[in-house]
């Protein structure tokens, strides 16, 4: 027995297909990420309806773009009553990743001595370095 009614879209009217889910985040990532210059929700939803068929609401646009920068993918400042974001860069977003993993272990001092224990030599030379020229001028 076919319904119809809310939650049940008639023959004449089928609902458009759901993304699959953390699409749209990929999508607004990728419009911030070619914009090369900080963009607001308004104009990355603008940027959006223009590659896709239908218009997305300005709170969805918002609500993603606040829940990336929750995850530490966007940054953002101030622009009028609003933000305008940038995509985080690769490099940052993984010291960001990295002082989670840190400030979450219940043992800062063993989750430290664990991850220097696992770096290549490579990586503990360039470490010493960087925390030498660090206490040099510092």
């Amino acid at each position: 027995m076919h319904q119809e009614g809310p939650g049940h879209p008639s023959a004449e009217d089928p609902e458009p297909p759901r993304r699959p889910a953390g699409s749209l985040e990929a999508e607004v990532l990728a419009v911030l990420r070619a914009a090369g210059t900080p963009l607001t929700a308004g104009q990355v939803r603008e940027r959006l309806d223009a590659r896709q068929r239908g218009e997305l609401a300005y709170s969805t646009v918002v609500t993603i773009m606040s829940r990336l920068h929750a995850k530490g993918l966007l940054a953002r400042e101030r622009a009028g009553r609003g933000f305008a974001y940038t995509p985080v860069d690769d490099a940052s977003l993984a010291a960001g990743q990295m002082n989670r993993a840190l400030d979450g272990g219940a043992d800062h001092d063993a989750v430290l001595t664990r991850f220097i224990s696992g770096l290549s030599g490579r990586d503990a030379r360039l470490l010493r370095q960087l925390l030498d020229a660090g206490e040099d001028g510092g």
